[in-house]
């Protein structure tokens, strides 16, 4: 089911691991961003745009985690962007022989058979240093920062007002960064991509997180210092009064593990400079 969450920008929120995919309506049809994740879910979203008759028209992935780089037939063979960093991450998944079943192995055990991977992964990258979407709707301007995944883009949707987030700012997942085999200071990087959503802050009127609930102006800046807090606090080997931590959501026990890894990995990371 499509919710609206501003003028002509809707949202397609997934049962398991709330990924919301971003509808923006434009002249001809629809930008579609980070849709997902079953087979089900793809085709509901398919069906729900061919009923408003808004075709989608363009694609776009705001990075190369896996539950941000899917697609369906059913949307259509339309261009599917990402910033380059992304396509190439994406480029190299697909070039391995196995790279299907690789695909599969990292996938929730739940939605491991419905999750479609045909169409995994094919990302036209867009020229580096590329700041807006090319497509005929309302100006979309790319904000590339190194946090959490390569070649990561949050979107301000200028006229709208409307900021998505990629994998951050939720009010579910903790801040989680890059795998620490790409980069040097995961923790600054971090920083890094915060300081540049900050920049826009104030022009947004709502923000949509990859995952959870959607926010308005009042939190914008609360979710910014949520998130800074706690890598300030991974940083610092302390604990984060953070209650993404233990999430009170059943079945979300993992989001602790993520946590508790995280620290593992930076410890090691300090033992060994």
């Amino acid at each position: 089911m499509l919710t609206q969450v501003a003028e002509g920008v809707l949202i397609h929120q997934s049962e398991l691991l709330q990924n919301n995919a971003v509808v923006v309506q434009g002249q001809a049809g629809v930008l579609l961003i980070d849709p997902g994740l079953t087979g089900d879910e793809l085709t509901c979203l398919a069906n729900d745009l061919s009923e408003m008759g808004q075709p989608v028209v363009a694609g776009f992935s705001t990075h190369p985690d896996w539950d941000h780089v899917l697609w369906h037939a059913d949307l259509g063979e339309v261009p599917r962007y990402g910033t380059a960093r992304c396509a190439a991450d994406m480029r190299d998944v697909r070039s391995d022989a196995d790279w299907k079943a690789r695909a599969a192995e990292g996938l929730p055990p739940e939605i491991a058979e419905e999750t479609p991977l045909d169409l995994y992964g094919l990302i036209t990258g867009l020229p580096a240093g590329t700041v807006q979407i090319p497509w005929d709707g309302p100006g979309v301007r790319i904000i590339e920062h190194p946090a959490h995944a390569p070649g990561h883009a949050a979107l301000l949707i200028e006229e709208r007002g409307v900021l998505v987030a990629g994998d951050m700012l939720s009010d579910v997942f903790v801040p989680m960064l890059d795998d620490f085999n790409g980069t040097d200071d995961p923790v600054e990087d971090y920083l890094v991509g915060l300081r540049l959503l900050e920049d826009v802050a104030d022009d947004v009127d709502v923000v949509i997180p990859g995952h959870g609930s959607v926010c308005g102006a009042d939190q914008v800046h609360e979710r910014i210092e949520q998130d800074r807090a706690y890598v300030h606090a991974l940083r610092d080997g302390g604990v984060p009064d953070d209650p993404r931590v233990n999430s009170p959501k059943p079945g979300w026990e993992w989001v602790s593990d993520i946590h508790a890894g995280q620290l593992q990995q930076l410890a090691q990371r300090r033992r060994a400079s």
